[in-house]
C-alpha cells in the first residue's frame, strides 16, 4: 500500500499524550464530566477545555488555607483567600446575555476584583432601566437611525434608553457635587460605580453586587460614553463636577487589592489587568 511505501514509520507518541474523545451521552448529561471533556475533543473544544482547567485552577488556589506569614491579620484581611481573582471585560459582554453571568458571579463573591470600559458600566445600569433587544448584524443604519434605534452588533438599544439613563443619573451627580464642595470627595471612576451601584438599588445590576460585596470596580475611560455626554451636554447643572481619572489610576490599595497573589481572567480589558498588577509593584 501507499502508506509501507513512505519510507517514514510512525513514532510512538509520548505516554502522556492524550487521545481524541468526545462526550458519551449514553452515559447521561453529566455537565461537569461534559466540559472536562472538551479538552480531548479537539480543534477549538480543546482551547475552551484548557481554559475551564485555568479557571478550576484559580478556584482551587482561591480556597486555599492562608498561612499567617504569607497574609495579613483577620482583622485587616478579613477576606483571606489564597489568591485574589480580577475579572476583565469589555463593553458587550454587558450589552449581550453574558452580563447575567457577570452578575453572578459578583453576587457569590466568586471574583474579587472588575475591570471594564465605560460602555461596561453604563450599560448595566441602562438595562436597569429598559430592555435591550435582538435584532440583526444587517440592519441598516440608515433605517435604524429614522426609527431611533442603536445596534450593538446584533442587539437593539433604542434611544429613549439612554434618555431615561440620563434622567437617572443626573441628579445623583448633582448631589456627588453637594459631597465634592462640602465634603471635599474626589470622585474617580471607582467611587462614582460604587455609589451608583448603591443608587440603582438592583439585584438584576452586576454594579449593585459589586457595591454589597464590596467588589472594587476599575474603568479608567469612564467617561468614553453615556457618561461622558451627560457630564458635558449637562455641565451647566453640576458646574465644577470633577472625575478624578489620574487619582483613579494611582497605586491600587485595599484588602483586595492588596494581596500577594493575583490571577486574572480576561475577556478582553486586558491593559488595565495588566497595568494595575505594574502599579502594586
Amino acid at each position: 500500500s501507499l502508506w509501507r511505501m513512505m519510507e517514514t514509520k510512525s513514532l510512538p507518541m509520548p505516554d502522556n499524550t492524550l487521545q481524541v474523545r468526545g462526550y458519551d451521552f449514553n452515559n447521561g448529561v453529566d455537565h461537569r464530566a461534559l466540559l472536562q471533556s472538551y479538552t480531548s475533543m479537539g480543534f477549538q473544544a480543546t482551547n475552551v477545555g484548557l481554559a475551564i482547567e485555568q479557571i478550576n485552577c484559580m478556584i482551587e488556589k482561591r480556597l486555599e488555607p492562608v498561612s499567617d506569614s504569607d497574609q495579613e491579620a483577620p482583622s485587616t484581611c478579613p477576606c483571606r483567600k489564597g489568591c485574589t481573582i480580577y475579572l476583565g471585560y469589555t463593553s458587550n459582554m454587558i450589552s449581550c446575555g453574558v452580563r447575567e453571568s457577570i452578575r453572578y458571579l459578583a453576587e457569590h463573591s466568586m471574583v474579587d476584583v472588575l475591570v471594564t470600559t465605560a460602555g461596561g458600566i453604563e450599560e448595566d445600569f441602562i438595562k436597569c432601566l429598559a430592555p435591550v433587544y435582538m435584532g440583526d448584524f444587517a440592519l441598516p443604519g440608515k433605517d435604524l437611525f429614522e426609527k431611533g434605534h442603536n445596534r450593538i452588533g446584533n442587539l437593539l438599544m433604542p434611544n429613549d434608553n439612554y434618555i431615561l439613563f440620563e434622567e437617572w443619573v443626573l441628579p445623583i451627580f448633582k448631589q456627588m457635587l453637594v459631597e465634592q464642595e462640602t465634603e471635599g470627595v474626589r470622585w474617580t471612576p471607582s467611587k462614582i460605580i460604587h455609589r451608583l451601584g448603591k443608587e440603582i438599588n438592583d439585584p438584576e445590576s452586576v454594579y449593585y453586587w459589586a457595591y454589597k460585596n464590596n467588589i472594587p470596580v476599575f474603568c479608567p475611560a469612564l467617561t468614553d460614553g453615556a457618561f461622558g455626554d451627560v457630564l458635558h451636554e449637562k455641565s451647566a447643572q453640576i458646574p465644577g463636577f470633577v472625575v478624578d481619572i489620574v487619582e483613579g489610576k494611582r497605586k491600587p490599595t485595599g484588602t483586595k487589592l492588596d494581596h500577594p497573589k493575583c490571577v486574572c481572567l480576561i475577556i478582553c480589558s486586558q491593559h488595565r489587568c495588566v497595568s494595575l498588577q505594574i502599579f502594586r509593584g
